[in-house]
């Protein structure tokens, strides 16, 4: 049962999906099923649930036996034993009371699992746009190995006839060691990436992690004014002070009731033995023996309540705090998420107008001997908007999964 409802909290709260991000759903999945610290929050919750049974049920009943070892004599026999049970009850309500506190504990401890699985969700996403990032670095980054090696025919056909030095075939060369060597990097870090996600994921090591061609450019779909709403409303760390909020409403009520006084209501049988007079005397039976608690000492109870309210002060202002906090973070991430989208209209022109302008140079170079200097930094050029772009399409949604991650999702 207790794994049916962990599955539901996971499932019900997967994001909105489309066909292009299946695979990145998929993860996010296997993440809410094995992640530890996920898991370890849902087990908090559903301690928390079991709070509520130990805390609206009476206080167990108590008996007590006394046998008298020199048995008392009374008029009409010795006393030989004495049977007591009795019942406590608290003041009216106190039990719901208790209960109260209790389930909005556990309402807290919900938010505060799904305030983990946001962050969690988020982290992969983020992982993953990382791990497409580098994959699309070590693609681009082959591509403009596979420019300068042409280049590098080139300028060797153009050395071998005596129309350049061999200064322009060094420098390409240098040039491909450059890449070379930052592929190399490119390439540890990947590994060093995998090792990241599939540990966040807690997956198997041999998990095949699929990257695609390219990155779903997808909007947010919302205006900030919108998220803003939607942020406050939603964000399971505002949900969770809210519900403690109202957990030291029924707290405050409760530390009232505890200065009320309590009743307990029981029994008292005593076993009479035969007389001198040889007659058996009457047991004696007491029944209702009623009982009560005095709170008479009353500053500990004024404290109790002063205590709430101190505590209820300070979640206000915590709560105060939050919602600056997460209105200064939403701000930051709305301006990187324009400004990738921004960066990702930019690049694709720039990216364009590098590519035609390195053929023409690749050309010019090809029939005389003017260029080669620009050639070289055009197609550095073109490397550079490739990366710029590709790190563009990631970084903008990262910023939409932070901003998804605020507004609870």
């Amino acid at each position: 049962m207790r794994k049916y409802i962990y599955m539901i909290g996971i499932l019900l709260l997967l994001p909105p999906t489309t066909l292009a991000q299946q695979e990145l759903d998929d993860y996010l999945v296997i993440a809410a099923e094995n992640n530890p610290g996920l898991q370890a929050k849902f087990k908090e919750y559903m301690a928390a649930l079991e709070v509520a049974p130990q805390v609206r049920a009476l206080p167990d009943p108590q008996a007590a036996f006394a046998y008298f070892i020199s048995p008392i004599e009374t008029r009409v026999g010795p006393q030989q034993f004495r049977l007591s049970i009795s019942q406590m009850f608290p003041w009216f309500g106190t039990l719901e009371t208790k209960e109260n506190v209790a389930n909005q504990a556990a309402k807290a401890k919900f938010e505060a699992f799904l305030e983990s699985k946001s962050r969690l969700f988020n982290e992969v996403r983020s992982n993953y746009y990382n791990l497409y990032f580098n994959r699309r670095a070590i693609d681009i980054t082959l591509e403009n190995l596979v420019i300068l090696s042409s280049f590098k025919k080139l300028a060797n056909i153009k050395v071998e006839t005596g129309k350049v030095s061999a200064i322009d075939e060094y420098r390409i060369e240098m040039e491909i060691g450059d890449l070379e060597n930052h592929l190399a990097y490119l390439k540890d870090n990947q590994q060093v990436l995998e090792v990241m996600f599939i540990n966040l994921l807690n997956a198997d090591s041999e998990l095949e992690i699929d990257i695609p061609e390219i990155l779903w450019t997808h909007d947010i779909g919302l205006r900030k004014d919108q998220v803003l709403d939607t942020m406050m409303s939603n964000n399971h760390q505002l949900l969770a002070i809210s519900l403690q909020q109202e957990g030291l409403t029924f707290r405050r009520e409760l530390a009232e009731k505890a200065g009320k006084p309590g009743f307990s209501i029981g029994l008292d049988y005593t076993l009479i033995g035969q007389g001198e007079d040889m007659l058996s005397g009457t047991d004696a039976f007491v029944f209702p023996k009623v009982g009560i608690t005095i709170p008479l000492y009353r500053s500990k109870y004024k404290a109790m309540v002063s205590e709430v309210v101190y505590l209820n002060e300070a979640k206000e202002s915590e709560k105060i705090d939050k919602i600056n906090f997460l209105e200064t973070i939403l701000e930051e991430a709305w301006n990187d998420y324009l400004d990738a989208g921004r960066r990702i209209t930019l690049y694709n022109n720039q990216q364009e107008l590098a590519r035609l302008s390195l053929k023409l140079l690749e050309t010019e170079y090809a029939t005389g001997n003017k260029n080669f200097e620009e050639m070289l930094r055009m197609e550095r050029k073109l490397l550079t908007y490739g990366l710029e772009l590709e790190k563009a399409r990631s970084d903008k949604q990262a910023a939409i999964s932070f901003i998804n991650y605020l507004m609870g999702r």
